[in-house]
């Protein structure tokens, strides 16, 4: 995967996840629980592509080869501080 897949993938789970938050705030009464599910599941997705295309932009700055770079779990990729 590239990086223009990457940043396109990034692209349409930002646009299906406001899709979700426009509609919950449309309803006064808040996201059933699958969207609440698929809510949390574009974010751990998200967390995963940018942790992707950071370490490939890295891998490339210092000479390596960002193909090496592979999709990590969400357990490791959510245990971020921020």
């Amino acid at each position: 995967m590239d990086d223009k897949t990457i940043l396109n993938r990034i692209s349409e789970l930002v646009d299906e996840e406001h899709r979700l938050r426009s509609a919950a705030q449309e309803h006064e009464s808040g996201t059933d629980d699958e969207a609440k599910e698929r809510l949390r599941a574009l974010e751990e997705s998200l967390d995963q592509c940018w942790d992707l295309l950071r370490r490939r932009r890295a891998a490339r700055q210092a000479h390596g080869d960002p193909d090496a770079q592979g999709e990590r779990p969400v357990p490791e990729v959510e245990r971020y501080l921020q």
